[in-house]
């Protein structure tokens, strides 16, 4: 079982400078793989990423968010496919299997349904579950604010860094940390993370 996600910058065209976001983004994707076997960045703004570890695929596509969101101009739109890898290509467009299918399949579906972030995978009831989660979540995240994305993309990449910490790194005070993680939703954002790496792990038993 691997995980995919498929993703597109949404009205990238906002910034005039693309390289805002797109060295970022490249630089990010690198840090879990190699283009284009595993990871590949095609039209401008439309990504594909191969995750191994399924149950790290929410976190990944979290990592993402918050970068993209830093912005403050542009948006992502999401879905993540689990399942099997029947086929593998040299590039990651050309690899194949049902994780890819699930990944494609919830990604035509997104628009419509108005959701940016949404999984599919071989449990109907865990995405029943995980994507009124993740559908209540987008509420939050669809509305970050920059300093709200700066503060969530230091907490997914420094998990371990006390409020002290943090303050440090985007030079405020503690207090206004504190007042930032309650902005952002943070606790709860890492919550839903947390249930998702439960159930995915309890599914692949």
């Amino acid at each position: 079982m691997i995980a995919v996600i498929k993703g597109d910058i949404i009205a990238s065209r906002k910034l005039s400078n693309q390289e805002e976001w797109l060295q970022p983004l490249k630089a990010l994707l690198n840090r879990w793989g190699k283009t284009p076997k595993q990871w590949e960045l095609v039209w401008g703004d439309f990504f594909q990423l191969e995750i191994s570890d399924p149950e790290v695929a929410l976190k990944r596509a979290l990592q993402i968010k918050s970068l993209i969101k830093k912005s403050g101009a542009i948006d992502v739109r999401m879905s993540i496919g689990i399942g099997e890898k029947t086929f593998s290509g040299t590039r990651i467009s050309e690899s194949n299997g049902p994780a890819f299918v699930n990944a494609g399949d919830k990604f035509e579906k997104l628009k419509k349904e108005k959701i940016n972030l949404a999984i599919q995978s071989p449990w109907s009831e865990l995405d029943k579950e995980m994507n009124l989660y993740l559908k209540l979540a987008g509420t939050i995240m669809d509305s970050w604010s920059v300093s709200s994305a700066e503060l969530m993309e230091i907490v997914l990449n420094h998990p371990e860094a006390t409020q002290e910490e943090i303050g440090k790194k985007l030079g405020i005070k503690q207090n206004s940390v504190s007042g930032r993680w309650s902005r952002a939703k943070v606790d709860e954002i890492l919550e839903i993370e947390e249930i998702y790496r439960q159930k995915i792990k309890k599914s692949l038993l």
